[in-house]
């Protein structure tokens, strides 16, 4: 019931917008601009890259806005923009040769913030982990690695995964079924590791869970 009000609401900001209500637009921007920030900073591994997506998106948002027929909902729309324009900017990162793995990774540290509870031996513990995991996931091709991020990370179901992507369901869920291979294989040793008491947190076991990726919560503050 809560998705489908807040679809509503959001086709009713749309109409809104469309007959040219600049609140009805700024209604969108605040209740979207925190998960395309959150999206844009999964695909691209850059806080200042995700800032910019962000803005780009929702300029270019409003200027399109009258090319949105309304057959999907607004913020799939929405994540498609944020989507191409994450990973041409990855892309233009890879062709600059800048590393996506740092150690001030705005990922990591997010994550590693919120799950270690204020412990410094866990922190350590999980940013040696999930160092690992951001690798193995951006080493993945890049749809691939798209549909774990709104799947795994975003929480979209594999319907509108596919929306996002422009591809059938079944697409979806071989490219899950593959990144969860590929992601565990790459996972391997740190989960050895974790069994031998070695250094790495066996709560790398309960992020492998549903659906057999990796799920960490980030926090934006200001966003």
């Amino acid at each position: 019931m809560t998705a489908q009000r807040e679809a509503e609401t959001a086709t009713l900001l749309v109409e809104g917008a469309k007959r040219g209500d600049p609140r009805a637009f700024d209604g969108l921007v605040r209740r979207y601009r925190v998960r395309v920030f959150a999206l844009a900073l999964h695909l691209s591994g850059s806080e200042s890259d995700a800032d910019d997506i962000t803005q780009d998106v929702f300029i270019r948002a409003f200027h399109t806005l009258h090319e949105f027929e309304g057959r999907s909902e607004f913020f799939t729309w929405v994540y498609r923009l944020t989507v191409n324009r994450s990973i041409d900017a990855r892309r233009a990162r890879a062709r600059r040769s800048e590393s996506s793995i740092e150690e001030e990774d705005p990922r990591l540290e997010r994550a590693v913030q919120v799950d270690s509870g204020g412990d410094p031996r866990r922190a350590a513990e999980l940013r040696q982990t999930y160092a690992s995991l951001l690798r193995a996931l951006d080493a993945l091709p890049a749809e691939m690695c798209t549909t774990v991020v709104l799947v795994a990370l975003q929480g979209l179901s594999n319907g509108e995964a596919a929306v996002v992507q422009k591809c059938a369901r079944g697409t979806i869920a071989w490219r899950l079924h593959e990144a969860r291979r590929r992601l565990q294989t790459a996972m391997a040793s740190d989960r050895m590791a974790a069994r031998e008491g070695t250094g790495t947190s066996t709560h790398l076991e309960g992020l492998l869970t549903r659906a057999g990726f990796p799920i960490f919560r980030l926090a934006y503050p200001g966003n």
